[in-house]
């Protein structure tokens, strides 16, 4: 099977610009390819691993990946998908970023004999000389064009600034620098990022009169159309300092059945025909695909020992023994105790099982609170610190989340 061919039978293409032109050239030539990644956190989440999957994809197939950091466009900010304008970033923070997105990266992108590329758009877009940028650049957009893009109709109703108003161009001349140095022929992303591809593909039609193409990937939804990988605590990070392999497995363990063959598709190197077997699956028989999709995505994120340990770990909570030197932990400080007392609630907020103790309120009168096995029946439930001296404490929420808290 081709390579595009399985990227369309896993469901993950949204759009191209030349879907026929895009598969020949994909299996009849060694291709250059770039994806950029806007370092605006200090860790890559789930959303990105769509995207390192699809370098890996296309590096095992002897295509050459072209990791862009932007050291540059994270100074401007991407519009796209956003109600406000993104947070002003430093240098030094973006810079920090890079280093431990490269980090990561580097356990799925082989960099080695100038297999991969990372490069940092910082280094040609800071320095440019903004009145030649503007009059070789500028003359190929149309405004009227740019305001209908989708990246920047969301954009208008509170304010779109002329700093952002920028950002296609910058991500243009990315594509356009990348051809003209590196023969780079084709740019991947999320489909939110269509708009700013289309750019980079006409700029070099007009400036080069060369043919270059463009390729969006579907967002990681749910069946209901909703941006899959956000927990209570926020985004699901591929850093197991921010998530932890437990809480990363739980996460694809507890997802809505309808979802479970999606994920497989776009997540794992699974063969089509193995999640076929699964894909016939219903009802309590769907558990066991939710286990091994959550082993392979923590598998690949992690490593095969860390999803064995969450394995372990959650068959041992499932199976109602409730405790594990894996599940996620808070250590309660003295100072969290009241009179040597800490209250369900404080505790809940304090692990982030609930955002706020109205939330927290709510779940413990549906009753859907546990300490071990007892259910809490009172807002005001609390636990002497005397509880604790004998060992470790549980909090289950609903019948799926556990937490364990020590001091």
């Amino acid at each position: 099977m081709s390579l595009f061919r399985e990227f369309i039978d896993r469901g993950m293409i949204a759009q191209s610009t030349n879907a026929e032109a895009i598969e020949k050239m994909l299996d009849n030539e060694k291709v250059t390819f770039y994806i950029g990644f806007d370092p605006t956190a200090d860790s890559l989440h789930i959303g990105h691993f769509i995207q390192l999957k699809i370098m890996a994809h296309m590096q095992r197939a002897g295509h050459r990946p072209i990791a862009i950091f932007g050291g540059g466009t994270a100074m401007i900010g991407d519009p796209s998908g956003k109600n406000d304008m993104r947070r002003i970033m430093s240098v030094e923070e973006i810079e920090s970023n890079i280093a431990k997105f490269k980090r990561q990266m580097s356990r799925f992108i082989d960099v080695s004999d100038g297999k991969a590329l990372f490069l940092n758009n910082g280094d040609w877009l800071r320095d440019l000389n903004y009145i030649q940028f503007l009059r070789d650049i500028g003359p190929h957009f149309s405004v009227n064009r740019m305001l209908t893009a989708e990246c920047y109709k969301s954009r208008l109703e509170k304010g779109l600034t002329f700093l952002e108003f920028n950002y296609m161009l910058m991500q243009s001349y990315d594509f356009y620098k990348l051809y003209n140095d590196y023969g780079c022929r084709l740019e991947f992303g999320g489909d939110d990022q269509w708009s700013n591809i289309i750019g980079g593909v006409e700029l070099i039609r007009r400036k080069c009169q060369a043919e270059v193409y463009g390729l969006t990937f579907k967002l990681l939804l749910t069946s209901e159309g909703k941006k899959m990988g956000k927990t209570e605590k926020g985004a699901l990070w591929l850093d197991p300092e921010k998530t932890t392999p437990y809480e990363f497995f739980q996460y694809w363990r507890n997802i809505d059945d309808a979802d479970v063959i999606n994920c497989m598709k776009m997540l794992t190197f699974m063969p089509l025909d193995e999640i076929a077997v699964y894909e016939k699956m219903s009802g309590s028989e769907l558990n066991k695909a939710k286990e091994k999709l959550a082993y392979e995505v923590t598998a690949l994120i992690h490593g095969e020992e860390e999803a064995i340990k969450a394995l372990e770990s959650a068959r041992s909570v499932f199976a109602g023994s409730g405790s594990s030197e894996n599940m996620p932990t808070t250590q309660l400080e003295e100072s969290d105790f009241i009179d040597g007392k800490i209250s369900v609630a404080d505790m809940m907020l304090k692990a982030k099982l609930a955002p706020s103790k109205g939330e927290a309120k709510r779940l413990i009168t549906q009753g859907g609170v546990f300490v071990g096995d007892e259910k809490v029946t009172s807002f005001d439930a609390a636990l002497e610190h005397s509880a604790f001296e004998s060992g470790e404490i549980i909090i289950k929420k609903g019948k799926k989340t556990y937490h364990k808290f020590t001091i």
